[in-house]
């Protein structure tokens, strides 16, 4: 399986909670409430894998998933896909709409809310990367997936060959805490463009300091 130094990895996840930071600045002004997120951990497993921590809950039934995705390519190519529990993503859309609107309504204005919001906090992860890695990423518009996580992760593209960076989020708000993930969908090629990317930062940052 691959894997990312220490060194790598924890670069990584601060690359990551740059950008979180940033998402969570403009959720804040959305749901008119201070909204705080974090990329505690990461980790690089195979679609199977995460499609099963995904799921995971004590349940017959699969766990079903709102998934927001987006295709990127540019330093390198992958499919970045933000996943919530259903029942967290109504909760997210109604804090953005406010406790007025009646759930039929919530419920179909769900899909263009959470699309709003995963461009937002996709763009911010993958916009930061760009930044840091001083190569350009460009994104498709965003696609709606509601399903298992399986579902999800095979809709999206992640097939055999591919591995799944899984960056796990925290979503602390004033009155909330809520649990998402930002999974990025990378083949091999990715993969080693990825870590190239990553240290030529640490380069960079060796260097100035």
């Amino acid at each position: 399986m691959f894997n990312l130094s220490e060194l790598e990895n924890d670069a990584l996840i601060e690359i990551f909670n740059i950008g979180v930071g940033q998402a969570a600045a403009s959720m804040s002004a959305i749901v008119h409430e201070a909204v705080r997120m974090s990329v505690p951990s990461i980790s690089f497993i195979p679609r199977t894998e995460a499609a099963r921590l995904l799921g995971a809950r004590d349940a017959a039934e699969p766990e079903r998933i709102c998934g927001i995705s987006q295709h990127y390519q540019g330093a390198f190519e992958t499919e970045a896909i933000l996943m919530f529990p259903e029942d967290k993503s109504l909760e997210i859309v109604r804090l953005m709409v406010g406790e007025s609107v009646p759930i039929k309504e919530l419920t179909e204005m769900e899909q263009e809310a959470m699309c709003e919001i995963g461009n937002i906090i996709l763009n911010s992860c993958v916009g930061t990367l760009a930044n840091i890695f001083q190569h350009e990423l460009q994104g498709s518009l965003p696609e709606y997936h509601l399903g298992t996580s399986d579902e999800i992760l095979t809709a999206t593209g992640s097939g055999a060959g591919t591995v799944v960076l899984m960056l796990h989020i925290d979503f602390l708000l004033e009155k909330h805490q809520i649990h998402g993930y930002v999974a990025f969908v990378l083949d091999i090629t990715a993969l080693h463009d990825l870590k190239g990317q990553i240290n030529l930062y640490i380069a960079r940052a060796m260097g100035q300091a």
